[in-house]
Protein backbone atom coordinates (compact mmCIF):
# COMPACT_ATOMS: atom_id res chain seq x y z
CA UNK A 1 0.00 0.00 0.00
CA UNK A 2 1.23 3.57 -0.26
CA UNK A 3 1.75 5.79 2.67
CA UNK A 4 1.03 8.92 0.81
CA UNK A 5 -2.42 9.47 1.71
CA UNK A 6 -1.67 8.93 5.37
CA UNK A 7 1.35 10.74 6.16
CA UNK A 8 1.83 11.97 9.96
CA UNK A 9 2.08 15.75 10.80
CA UNK A 10 5.78 16.83 12.63
CA UNK A 11 3.88 17.38 16.14
CA UNK A 12 2.28 13.74 15.47
CA UNK A 13 5.89 12.22 14.66
CA UNK A 14 7.52 14.33 17.54
CA UNK A 15 5.03 13.01 19.92
CA UNK A 16 6.33 9.86 19.43
CA UNK A 17 9.40 10.20 21.22
CA UNK A 18 10.97 9.01 24.56
CA UNK A 19 12.01 12.29 25.65
CA UNK A 20 13.10 16.14 25.00
CA UNK A 21 16.98 14.96 23.87
CA UNK A 22 15.63 12.58 21.09
CA UNK A 23 13.11 15.19 19.90
CA UNK A 24 15.95 17.71 19.40
CA UNK A 25 18.69 15.18 17.86
CA UNK A 26 15.38 13.94 15.36
CA UNK A 27 14.58 17.12 14.22
CA UNK A 28 18.05 17.52 13.11
CA UNK A 29 18.18 14.75 11.33
CA UNK A 30 14.69 16.09 9.21
CA UNK A 31 16.68 16.96 6.16
CA UNK A 32 17.10 15.13 2.86
CA UNK A 33 21.38 15.38 3.36
CA UNK A 34 21.95 12.65 5.52
CA UNK A 35 19.64 10.41 4.11
CA UNK A 36 19.41 8.16 1.17
CA UNK A 37 17.52 5.47 -0.82
CA UNK A 38 14.46 6.81 1.00
CA UNK A 39 11.01 5.40 0.16
CA UNK A 40 7.15 5.02 1.72
CA UNK A 41 5.47 1.57 0.98
CA UNK A 42 3.49 -1.36 2.66
CA UNK A 43 2.24 0.97 5.58
CA UNK A 44 6.39 1.22 6.04
CA UNK A 45 8.80 3.69 5.80
CA UNK A 46 12.66 3.24 5.00
CA UNK A 47 16.12 5.18 4.43
CA UNK A 48 20.02 4.74 4.95
CA UNK A 49 21.41 7.68 7.19
CA UNK A 50 24.93 8.71 7.15
CA UNK A 51 26.60 8.62 10.57
CA UNK A 52 30.33 8.37 12.04
CA UNK A 53 31.08 5.53 10.63
CA UNK A 54 32.13 4.31 6.71
CA UNK A 55 28.61 2.25 6.48
CA UNK A 56 25.50 4.47 6.61
CA UNK A 57 22.74 3.28 9.61
CA UNK A 58 19.53 1.44 7.89
CA UNK A 59 16.14 2.56 9.67
CA UNK A 60 13.11 1.77 8.75
CA UNK A 61 10.01 2.09 10.87
CA UNK A 62 6.20 0.49 10.48
CA UNK A 63 4.02 3.16 10.45
CA UNK A 64 0.89 0.29 9.84
CA UNK A 65 1.52 -1.99 12.85
CA UNK A 66 -0.67 -4.16 14.40
CA UNK A 67 -0.61 -2.51 18.09
CA UNK A 68 1.92 0.34 17.54
CA UNK A 69 4.39 1.34 15.20
CA UNK A 70 8.00 -0.40 15.26
CA UNK A 71 11.21 0.47 14.44
CA UNK A 72 14.20 -0.71 13.35
CA UNK A 73 17.58 0.75 12.98
CA UNK A 74 20.91 -0.34 12.77
CA UNK A 75 22.44 2.34 14.99
CA UNK A 76 23.46 1.41 18.60
CA UNK A 77 20.88 3.62 20.27
CA UNK A 78 18.57 1.69 22.82
CA UNK A 79 15.91 4.58 22.62
CA UNK A 80 12.92 3.90 20.63
CA UNK A 81 12.23 5.52 18.81
CA UNK A 82 15.97 6.60 17.74
CA UNK A 83 16.82 10.29 16.45
CA UNK A 84 17.46 8.44 12.71
CA UNK A 85 13.58 6.74 12.55
CA UNK A 86 12.26 10.32 14.61
CA UNK A 87 14.42 12.25 11.55
CA UNK A 88 13.02 9.64 8.85
CA UNK A 89 9.47 10.10 9.82
CA UNK A 90 9.89 13.90 10.17
CA UNK A 91 11.15 13.78 6.72
CA UNK A 92 8.54 11.24 5.43
CA UNK A 93 6.00 14.38 6.72
CA UNK A 94 7.08 16.66 4.50
CA UNK A 95 5.49 15.10 1.89
CA UNK A 96 6.74 12.90 -1.16
CA UNK A 97 8.91 15.30 -2.31
CA UNK A 98 11.19 14.31 0.74
CA UNK A 99 10.34 10.67 0.69
CA UNK A 100 9.24 9.28 -2.18
CA UNK A 101 5.90 6.65 -2.42
CA UNK A 102 7.73 3.76 -3.39
CA UNK A 103 5.99 0.22 -2.99
CA UNK A 104 7.47 -1.27 -5.37
CA UNK A 105 10.75 -1.32 -4.67
CA UNK A 106 11.24 -2.03 -0.55
CA UNK A 107 14.93 -2.89 0.01
CA UNK A 108 15.56 -6.44 1.25
CA UNK A 109 16.58 -5.65 4.46
CA UNK A 110 13.74 -3.13 5.18
CA UNK A 111 10.84 -6.03 3.73
CA UNK A 112 12.75 -8.88 5.51
CA UNK A 113 12.33 -7.12 9.06
CA UNK A 114 8.80 -5.68 8.22
CA UNK A 115 8.00 -9.51 6.97
CA UNK A 116 9.49 -11.11 10.37
CA UNK A 117 7.66 -8.72 12.60
CA UNK A 118 4.54 -9.11 11.02
CA UNK A 119 4.42 -12.72 10.73
CA UNK A 120 5.06 -12.31 14.62
CA UNK A 121 1.83 -9.73 15.49
CA UNK A 122 0.05 -12.42 13.27
CA UNK A 123 0.99 -15.88 15.69
CA UNK A 124 0.74 -12.83 18.72
CA UNK A 125 -3.01 -12.43 17.80
CA UNK A 126 -3.81 -15.53 17.02
CA UNK A 127 -2.09 -16.79 20.48
CA UNK A 128 -4.33 -14.11 22.26
CA UNK A 129 -7.50 -15.36 20.17
CA UNK A 130 -6.94 -18.61 21.24
CA UNK A 131 -5.90 -17.54 25.01
CA UNK A 132 -9.47 -16.11 25.08
CA UNK A 133 -11.44 -19.19 23.60
CA UNK A 134 -9.27 -21.15 26.08
CA UNK A 135 -10.53 -19.07 28.82
CA UNK A 136 -14.34 -19.03 27.61
CA UNK A 137 -14.48 -22.73 27.13
CA UNK A 138 -12.43 -24.25 30.85
CA UNK A 139 -13.06 -23.51 34.68
CA UNK A 140 -10.24 -22.21 36.98
CA UNK A 141 -7.87 -25.33 37.44
CA UNK A 142 -8.93 -24.79 41.28
CA UNK A 143 -11.37 -22.20 41.61
CA UNK A 144 -11.89 -22.85 45.38
CA UNK A 145 -7.51 -21.92 45.58
CA UNK A 146 -8.50 -18.79 43.77
CA UNK A 147 -11.39 -17.98 45.88
CA UNK A 148 -9.36 -18.63 49.34
CA UNK A 149 -6.62 -16.10 48.04
CA UNK A 150 -9.30 -13.66 47.13
CA UNK A 151 -11.10 -13.57 50.25
CA UNK A 152 -7.57 -13.46 52.14
CA UNK A 153 -6.37 -10.26 50.06
CA UNK A 154 -9.48 -8.67 50.36
CA UNK A 155 -9.49 -9.50 54.73
CA UNK A 156 -6.25 -7.62 54.51
CA UNK A 157 -6.98 -4.70 52.45
CA UNK A 158 -10.09 -4.26 55.05
CA UNK A 159 -7.93 -4.73 57.81
CA UNK A 160 -5.62 -2.16 56.83
CA UNK A 161 -8.75 0.26 55.47
CA UNK A 162 -9.84 0.28 59.36
CA UNK A 163 -6.41 0.96 60.84
CA UNK A 164 -6.43 3.98 57.97
CA UNK A 165 -9.95 4.90 59.70
CA UNK A 166 -8.24 5.39 62.99
CA UNK A 167 -5.38 7.64 61.75
CA UNK A 168 -7.93 9.98 59.92
CA UNK A 169 -9.70 10.26 62.71
CA UNK A 170 -6.55 10.77 64.89
CA UNK A 171 -5.46 13.14 62.54
CA UNK A 172 -8.69 14.99 62.54
CA UNK A 173 -8.97 15.23 66.39
CA UNK A 174 -6.28 16.52 66.62
CA UNK A 175 -6.24 18.90 63.99
CA UNK A 176 -4.18 20.29 61.30
CA UNK A 177 -1.93 22.93 63.13
CA UNK A 178 0.68 20.42 63.61
CA UNK A 179 0.46 18.49 60.34
CA UNK A 180 3.36 20.94 58.55
CA UNK A 181 5.58 19.73 61.55
CA UNK A 182 5.13 15.90 62.00
CA UNK A 183 6.98 15.82 58.14
CA UNK A 184 6.68 13.32 55.56
CA UNK A 185 7.88 10.29 57.49
CA UNK A 186 4.41 9.63 59.04
CA UNK A 187 3.10 9.62 56.20
CA UNK A 188 5.51 7.64 54.44
CA UNK A 189 5.08 4.91 56.93
CA UNK A 190 1.20 4.84 56.89
CA UNK A 191 1.83 4.25 53.33
CA UNK A 192 4.12 1.20 54.14
CA UNK A 193 1.53 -0.30 56.17
CA UNK A 194 -1.12 -0.26 53.17
CA UNK A 195 1.25 -1.49 50.87
CA UNK A 196 1.44 -4.27 53.79
CA UNK A 197 -2.21 -4.91 53.55
CA UNK A 198 -2.11 -4.86 49.32
CA UNK A 199 -3.74 -1.83 48.78
CA UNK A 200 -1.62 0.49 46.57
CA UNK A 201 -4.07 2.63 45.90
CA UNK A 202 -4.91 3.55 49.34
CA UNK A 203 -1.21 3.28 49.82
CA UNK A 204 -0.83 5.95 46.74
CA UNK A 205 -3.01 7.95 48.05
CA UNK A 206 -1.82 8.61 51.54
CA UNK A 207 1.26 9.61 49.97
CA UNK A 208 -0.74 12.26 48.34
CA UNK A 209 -1.84 13.56 51.52
CA UNK A 210 2.07 13.70 52.52
CA UNK A 211 2.90 15.85 49.89
CA UNK A 212 0.48 18.61 50.59
CA UNK A 213 1.10 20.72 53.78
CA UNK A 214 4.20 21.31 51.26
CA UNK A 215 2.02 22.31 48.15
CA UNK A 216 1.30 26.08 49.07
CA UNK A 217 -1.54 28.78 50.09
CA UNK A 218 -4.61 27.01 51.16
CA UNK A 219 -3.09 23.54 51.68
CA UNK A 220 -5.67 23.08 54.83
CA UNK A 221 -8.50 22.97 52.88
CA UNK A 222 -6.44 20.62 50.17
CA UNK A 223 -6.11 18.08 53.02
CA UNK A 224 -9.62 17.93 54.39
CA UNK A 225 -10.58 17.46 50.86
CA UNK A 226 -8.41 14.46 50.24
CA UNK A 227 -8.69 12.96 53.82
CA UNK A 228 -12.98 12.82 53.19
CA UNK A 229 -12.49 11.27 49.75
CA UNK A 230 -9.81 8.85 51.15
CA UNK A 231 -12.29 8.35 54.44
CA UNK A 232 -14.85 8.00 51.48
CA UNK A 233 -12.78 4.74 49.81
CA UNK A 234 -11.59 3.25 52.93
CA UNK A 235 -15.34 3.01 54.57
CA UNK A 236 -16.86 2.10 50.75
CA UNK A 237 -14.17 -1.19 50.86
CA UNK A 238 -15.52 -1.83 54.35
CA UNK A 239 -18.96 -1.86 52.96
CA UNK A 240 -18.11 -3.12 49.46
CA UNK A 241 -21.20 -6.10 50.02
CA UNK A 242 -23.47 -3.46 49.64
CA UNK A 243 -22.56 -1.63 46.66
CA UNK A 244 -24.31 -1.97 43.24
CA UNK A 245 -21.65 -3.94 41.44
CA UNK A 246 -20.91 -1.08 39.13
CA UNK A 247 -19.51 1.28 42.34
CA UNK A 248 -18.14 -1.74 43.72
CA UNK A 249 -15.91 -2.34 40.95
CA UNK A 250 -14.93 1.35 41.18
CA UNK A 251 -14.04 1.19 45.34
CA UNK A 252 -11.94 -2.05 44.17
CA UNK A 253 -10.07 -0.59 41.26
CA UNK A 254 -9.00 2.36 43.35
CA UNK A 255 -7.71 0.59 46.41
CA UNK A 256 -5.35 -1.43 44.13
CA UNK A 257 -7.87 -4.52 42.88
CA UNK A 258 -7.21 -4.34 38.85
CA UNK A 259 -8.10 -6.93 36.93
CA UNK A 260 -6.07 -8.34 34.20
CA UNK A 261 -5.74 -6.80 30.58
CA UNK A 262 -6.29 -10.78 29.26
CA UNK A 263 -9.04 -11.09 31.46
CA UNK A 264 -10.41 -7.85 30.34
CA UNK A 265 -10.72 -8.57 26.81
CA UNK A 266 -11.89 -12.18 27.42
CA UNK A 267 -15.18 -10.59 28.27
CA UNK A 268 -16.93 -9.95 24.90
CA UNK A 269 -19.29 -7.85 26.13
CA UNK A 270 -16.68 -5.56 27.25
CA UNK A 271 -14.87 -5.18 23.95
CA UNK A 272 -16.16 -2.36 21.60
CA UNK A 273 -15.26 -2.02 18.00
CA UNK A 274 -15.11 1.65 16.37
CA UNK A 275 -13.24 4.48 14.72
CA UNK A 276 -10.90 5.36 17.91
CA UNK A 277 -9.74 9.23 17.20
CA UNK A 278 -5.89 9.67 19.10
CA UNK A 279 -6.76 12.52 20.99
CA UNK A 280 -4.38 13.18 23.40
CA UNK A 281 -0.86 11.65 25.10
CA UNK A 282 0.98 12.44 28.15
CA UNK A 283 3.88 10.45 29.68
CA UNK A 284 4.66 10.79 33.67
CA UNK A 285 7.18 9.90 36.12
CA UNK A 286 7.16 9.18 39.62
CA UNK A 287 11.18 7.69 39.68
CA UNK A 288 10.26 4.55 39.57
CA UNK A 289 7.66 4.53 36.57
CA UNK A 290 6.87 5.89 33.69
CA UNK A 291 3.33 5.94 33.32
CA UNK A 292 1.64 6.47 29.63
CA UNK A 293 -2.03 7.71 28.95
CA UNK A 294 -3.23 7.62 26.09
CA UNK A 295 -6.75 9.50 25.88
CA UNK A 296 -9.21 8.03 22.86
CA UNK A 297 -12.98 9.01 21.29
CA UNK A 298 -15.04 6.44 19.57
CA UNK A 299 -15.93 8.44 16.12
CA UNK A 300 -19.54 6.06 15.79
CA UNK A 301 -20.18 5.54 19.51
CA UNK A 302 -18.74 8.65 21.01
CA UNK A 303 -17.31 6.72 23.82
CA UNK A 304 -14.44 8.49 25.73
CA UNK A 305 -11.52 5.78 26.39
CA UNK A 306 -8.27 5.97 28.17
CA UNK A 307 -5.32 3.65 28.00
CA UNK A 308 -2.38 3.21 30.15
CA UNK A 309 0.97 1.86 29.45
CA UNK A 310 4.04 1.72 31.97
CA UNK A 311 7.67 1.72 31.62
CA UNK A 312 10.48 1.08 33.77
CA UNK A 313 11.63 5.16 35.05
CA UNK A 314 13.99 6.10 32.17
CA UNK A 315 12.60 4.32 29.21
CA UNK A 316 9.28 5.01 27.16
CA UNK A 317 6.20 2.93 27.50
CA UNK A 318 5.60 0.60 24.24
CA UNK A 319 2.24 1.79 23.36
CA UNK A 320 2.52 4.76 20.66
CA UNK A 321 -0.31 6.18 18.77
CA UNK A 322 -0.11 9.16 16.63
CA UNK A 323 -1.83 11.96 17.83
CA UNK A 324 -4.89 12.53 15.59
CA UNK A 325 -5.00 9.47 13.95
CA UNK A 326 -7.81 7.16 13.67
CA UNK A 327 -7.72 3.78 14.47
CA UNK A 328 -10.23 0.79 13.48
CA UNK A 329 -9.73 -1.22 16.42
CA UNK A 330 -11.46 -3.12 19.35
CA UNK A 331 -11.01 -1.85 22.69
CA UNK A 332 -12.34 -3.76 26.06
CA UNK A 333 -13.48 -1.54 28.76
CA UNK A 334 -12.33 -2.64 32.91
CA UNK A 335 -15.49 -2.67 34.70
CA UNK A 336 -16.53 0.27 36.86
CA UNK A 337 -19.14 3.05 37.39
CA UNK A 338 -17.55 5.52 34.78
CA UNK A 339 -16.16 3.60 32.49
CA UNK A 340 -12.70 4.76 30.99
CA UNK A 341 -9.77 2.86 31.20
CA UNK A 342 -9.90 0.24 27.95
CA UNK A 343 -7.29 -2.41 26.94
CA UNK A 344 -6.36 -2.34 23.33
CA UNK A 345 -7.26 -5.28 21.34
CA UNK A 346 -7.25 -6.45 17.93
CA UNK A 347 -6.42 -3.49 15.34
CA UNK A 348 -8.54 -4.05 11.99
CA UNK A 349 -6.63 -1.37 10.15
CA UNK A 350 -3.52 0.62 9.99
CA UNK A 351 -4.43 4.21 11.32
CA UNK A 352 -5.50 7.13 8.88
CA UNK A 353 -5.59 10.80 9.29
CA UNK A 354 -8.37 11.66 11.72
CA UNK A 355 -10.12 14.77 11.22
CA UNK A 356 -11.74 17.40 14.19
CA UNK A 357 -13.63 15.76 16.48
CA UNK A 358 -16.88 16.88 17.64
CA UNK A 359 -16.83 18.92 21.03
CA UNK A 360 -18.97 20.40 23.45
CA UNK A 361 -19.81 23.95 24.94
CA UNK A 362 -18.31 24.70 28.29
CA UNK A 363 -21.48 23.96 30.34
CA UNK A 364 -21.64 20.78 28.37
CA UNK A 365 -18.02 19.79 29.50
CA UNK A 366 -18.73 20.95 33.34
CA UNK A 367 -21.94 18.57 33.12
CA UNK A 368 -20.27 15.50 31.91
CA UNK A 369 -17.48 16.41 34.47
CA UNK A 370 -20.29 16.41 37.17
CA UNK A 371 -22.07 13.44 35.91
CA UNK A 372 -18.84 11.17 35.84
CA UNK A 373 -17.95 12.37 39.66
CA UNK A 374 -21.63 11.23 40.83
CA UNK A 375 -20.12 7.11 39.89
CA UNK A 376 -16.26 8.13 40.54
CA UNK A 377 -16.19 10.80 43.30
CA UNK A 378 -12.15 9.98 43.00
CA UNK A 379 -11.96 10.90 39.31
CA UNK A 380 -8.25 13.20 39.25
CA UNK A 381 -10.03 14.34 35.81
CA UNK A 382 -12.45 13.36 33.00
CA UNK A 383 -12.14 14.21 29.18
CA UNK A 384 -13.53 16.62 27.32
CA UNK A 385 -13.36 17.82 24.01
CA UNK A 386 -14.31 21.80 23.55
CA UNK A 387 -15.49 23.60 20.73
CA UNK A 388 -15.16 26.74 19.52
CA UNK A 389 -13.44 28.52 22.59
CA UNK A 390 -10.95 31.20 22.77
CA UNK A 391 -7.97 31.52 25.16
CA UNK A 392 -7.83 34.47 27.64
CA UNK A 393 -5.25 35.38 29.85
CA UNK A 394 -6.99 36.22 33.63
CA UNK A 395 -4.34 37.43 35.99
CA UNK A 396 -1.59 34.94 36.15
CA UNK A 397 -4.06 32.66 34.76
CA UNK A 398 -5.59 31.31 31.90
CA UNK A 399 -9.25 30.28 30.98
CA UNK A 400 -11.03 28.92 28.15
CA UNK A 401 -13.89 31.18 27.27
CA UNK A 402 -16.87 30.47 24.92
CA UNK A 403 -16.34 31.74 21.29
CA UNK A 404 -19.87 33.67 22.17
CA UNK A 405 -18.43 34.90 25.67
CA UNK A 406 -21.08 33.58 27.73
CA UNK A 407 -19.14 31.08 29.96
CA UNK A 408 -15.07 30.46 30.31
CA UNK A 409 -13.73 27.47 32.16
CA UNK A 410 -10.72 28.42 34.28
CA UNK A 411 -7.34 26.35 33.62
CA UNK A 412 -5.42 24.40 35.83
CA UNK A 413 -2.32 26.76 37.16
CA UNK A 414 0.52 24.89 36.60
CA UNK A 415 4.32 25.17 35.23
CA UNK A 416 3.33 22.72 32.45
CA UNK A 417 -0.08 24.45 31.47
CA UNK A 418 1.41 27.68 31.56
CA UNK A 419 3.78 26.96 28.81
CA UNK A 420 0.91 24.98 27.22
CA UNK A 421 -1.68 27.71 27.38
CA UNK A 422 1.38 29.68 25.53
CA UNK A 423 1.43 27.64 23.19
CA UNK A 424 -2.29 27.15 22.50
CA UNK A 425 -2.72 31.31 22.28
CA UNK A 426 -0.94 31.28 19.70
CA UNK A 427 -2.61 28.52 17.45
CA UNK A 428 -5.55 30.24 18.10
CA UNK A 429 -4.26 33.94 16.72
CA UNK A 430 -7.39 34.81 18.96
CA UNK A 431 -9.69 33.00 17.06
CA UNK A 432 -12.15 30.49 18.21
CA UNK A 433 -10.52 26.68 18.13
CA UNK A 434 -11.27 22.77 19.44
CA UNK A 435 -9.57 21.59 22.28
CA UNK A 436 -8.94 18.24 23.82
CA UNK A 437 -8.14 18.20 27.99
CA UNK A 438 -9.28 16.93 31.35
CA UNK A 439 -11.65 18.58 33.38
CA UNK A 440 -10.50 18.41 37.22
CA UNK A 441 -10.59 19.79 40.76
CA UNK A 442 -8.14 22.35 39.81
CA UNK A 443 -9.50 23.13 36.94
CA UNK A 444 -9.04 22.23 33.08
CA UNK A 445 -5.94 20.96 31.26
CA UNK A 446 -5.15 21.05 28.01
CA UNK A 447 -3.17 18.75 26.36
CA UNK A 448 -4.34 19.13 21.87
CA UNK A 449 -5.78 21.67 19.85
CA UNK A 450 -7.12 21.47 16.21
CA UNK A 451 -6.55 24.11 14.08
CA UNK A 452 -6.80 22.55 10.44
CA UNK A 453 -4.68 19.23 12.24
CA UNK A 454 -4.46 18.05 15.69
CA UNK A 455 -1.30 20.09 17.41
CA UNK A 456 0.04 18.37 20.91
CA UNK A 457 0.71 20.93 23.92
CA UNK A 458 2.46 18.64 25.47
CA UNK A 459 5.53 18.82 22.91
CA UNK A 460 6.05 22.14 25.05
CA UNK A 461 6.18 20.75 28.33
CA UNK A 462 9.50 19.02 27.27
CA UNK A 463 11.44 21.71 25.03
CA UNK A 464 10.99 21.14 21.80
CA UNK A 465 8.45 20.49 19.03
CA UNK A 466 7.40 22.13 15.64
CA UNK A 467 4.92 24.75 16.01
Amino acid sequence: MSTGESRWSAEQVLALAPDAASRKAGAKLAAPGPWSDTGAGRGAVWGQCKGSGSRPYRTVVDVAGGSAPGYRCSCPSRKFPCKHALGLLLLWSEGAEAVPDAPGSVPEWAESWLDGRREREGRELRKAAAARDGERAAAPADPRAARRRAEQRAARIAAGATELERRLEDLLRGGLAGVEQSGYAVWEETAKRMVDAQAPGLAARVRELGSIPGSGAGWPSRMVEECALLHLLGRGFLGIDGLPEPLAATVRSRVGLTVESAEVLADRDAVVRDDWLVLGQHDGEDGRLTTRRVWLYGLRTGRPALLLSFGAAGRAPELTLPIGSSVDADLAYHPGARALRAVLGERHAAPEPGGVPPGVGVHDALAAYGAALCGDPWLEGWPVILADVVPVPVGEGWQLADAEGDSALPVAVTEATRSRMWRLAAVSGGGPVTVFGECGPRGFTPYTVWSKRAIPLTVADVGGGAA
